[in-house]
């Protein structure tokens, strides 16, 4: 019988010592319930994805220290196994330790370095040659890292023909839509390749646009989740796997078996259903980046429309109350209700509103304006000074009290360009930037029928019409097909890479295409000017999708 804990824990990237410190608590306590190994998460000393930081000398070097210190801190508790950088002669290693007693028994770098979507490894990481085989507790163990694990080969292969009985999987790998049976598929077909238990073990927490959603599990030989840790929060998960010793041609010294308390019977938790699993990928990706990077407060401004009403919700679960600011910036187009419905929204929610009307300041801005732009007509350049307006408002408040512009748009707006740089798309970050518009809906009916506090969203928010109030009974259709049949041609275009004509096979109107495709095509380069945002789709705007801006390619179809 071997224990094994899986340490699902939130680091930072580039904060050493308080990384260390957390892997020090989170390991007290797993060597008080008789570990035999403590599993953590890939690249746990670093906060994961490090990127360039790694080209840094002096980075690598403090990360070996950190990982020394490490060990001589742990060195009367329980065996550790955690992601750090590592160095040869080969270069720069994504990499694994197994730390005992003070020191380090045994490295491993990573094999397989993932090279797509939000992945880069290629560029700061060399390959790995070898597998690592080791004995723990006198069981016959393997050690892999993250993409190790997602195709047949090495080092599974080689773990299988030694005879391992367990093989650790650590990992950084971040959440989006239906990545949970991705991952159960994989570490089944892990198991069944080899005939070991697979103990999967994930970190948890926002880094930029990455949201890492824990789901830690095992499972066992014949292919069975077993056990699982929660997602979206830190856990320690003990399990005591039933495995005989290994024999005497499985390489290797290794640790020895620590004192044991009671049977670990950690039960199994229920997967969850979307959306809730999205909505606490955004609350996480959200408070872990404004908490990181050291604001107190964020600011937002509350039209009275659907976007903007789920934003302030996901802040206020996110942060509480007490560290969102809100302002309503009526114009002469903006009707009685939306000012009504926004008070709602901040009430329910109870945070501050503040009101401040921008007409005089539109009224000067079309006076100052008047000499160039007399005798022609009124249009989008008219329409986008006030959301620009809105946003320069926005922005004085940041500046003045240090709190964080929250940008309320969402993935189906941003696909189009139906946003206004320096204006709705100004902030320092868009919590629903990948959320498509027929999802925001979903989000907002769910958390007001499970979120705390009751409904946080009126019924008259989600059923009026979206507009964008710059122009009188403006309507988002008049500019837009409707949503329901918007979202589907974005999805297929940007998240499945199909090109027009496959679309059409698909069975959609050709001109509806056309002119989807052409909007989404022109407006890369407003997408670049795009505050981050939590990813939650498998092909996001930013690091998932690089596009040029300066592109001819398809522009006559």
């Amino acid at each position: 019988m071997v224990r094994v804990a899986l340490a699902q824990i939130n680091p930072t990237v580039g904060d050493l010592d308080g990384n260390v410190g957390l892997i020090i608590e989170w390991a007290a306590k797993a060597t008080a319930e008789g570990a035999d190994v403590i599993c953590f998460p890939e690249l746990a000393v670093t906060g994961y994805p490090p990127e360039d930081l790694v080209l840094r000398p002096e980075f690598v070097q403090d990360n070996l220290d950190a990982l020394d210190r490490l060990a001589f801190e742990t060195r009367y508790g329980s065996p550790i196994l955690v992601g750090f950088v590592d160095r040869s002669f080969a270069g720069v290693h994504n990499a694994a330790a197994l730390l005992h007693g003070g020191g380090t028994v045994k490295r491993y770098h990573k094999m397989r370095l993932p090279n797509y979507g939000v992945f880069d490894e290629r560029r700061t990481f060399a390959a790995g040659e070898a597998p690592c085989p080791v004995r723990i507790a006198s069981a016959a163990f393997g050690v892999s890292i993250c993409e190790d694990a997602w195709q047949g080969g090495p080092p599974f292969d080689e773990y299988a023909r030694l005879g391992a009985r367990v093989i650790v999987n650590i990992n950084g790998s971040p959440y989006h839509r239906g990545k949970i049976s991705e991952r159960i598929e994989i570490c089944r077909a892990r198991a069944a390749e080899t005939g070991a238990w697979i103990v999967y073990v994930n970190m948890v927490g926002g880094q930029d646009e990455l949201v890492f959603d824990g789901g830690s599990m095992v499972v066992a030989p014949d292919s069975e989740v077993t056990w699982r840790s929660p997602m979206f929060e830190e856990d320690l998960l003990i399990v005591d796997l039933d495995v005989p010793a290994a024999s005497d041609h499985f390489p290797g010294s290794g640790t020895p078996a620590m004192d044991k308390r009671g049977l670990a019977d950690p039960g199994f938790l229920a997967w969850p259903d979307e959306p809730a699993d999205v909505y606490d990928a955004l609350v996480l990706g959200l408070r872990d980046y404004v908490r990181k990077n050291g604001f107190a407060e964020v600011v937002l401004g509350l039209s009275g429309g659907i976007d903007s009403a789920l934003v302030a919700t996901l802040a206020v679960d996110a942060l509480g109350a007490e560290s969102v600011h809100a302002l309503a910036m009526p114009s002469r187009y903006s009707s009685p209700e939306s000012l009504e419905d926004a008070t709602e929204v901040a009430a329910r929610l109870g945070i501050k509103l503040d009101t401040v009307s921008i007409d005089d300041v539109f009224t000067s801005y079309l006076q100052t304006l008047e000499p160039m732009f007399g005798g022609t007509p009124e249009g989008l350049a008219e329409e986008n000074v006030q959301a620009r307006i809105r946003g320069n408002l926005l922005m004085a408040l940041s500046n003045k009290f240090g709190s964080l512009v929250l940008a309320t748009g969402n993935k189906s707006e941003y696909a189009v360009g139906f946003s206004t740089l320096y204006g709705d798309m100004a902030g320092g970050f868009a919590p629903i930037k990948d959320v498509p518009k027929a999802l925001v809906y979903e989000l907002c009916a769910w958390r007001n029928e499970n979120g705390v506090g009751g409904s946080a969203i009126p019924e008259r928010v989600m059923t009026k019409a979206p507009s964008a109030e710059l122009r009188p009974d403006q309507k988002d259709t008049d500019s837009l097909p409707p949503y329901s049949e918007l979202d589907p041609v974005i999805e297929a275009y940007v998240e499945h890479d199909r090109s027009p004509d496959e679309i059409i096979m698909d069975g959609f109107d050709p001109a509806l295409v056309a002119y989807v495709v052409q909007m989404i095509d022109r407006a890369e380069y407003k997408r670049r000017q795009a505050p981050p945002g939590v990813k939650i789709t498998p092909k996001a705007f930013g690091r998932d999708r690089r596009l040029p801006i300066t592109n001819r390619y398809g522009q006559n179809r």
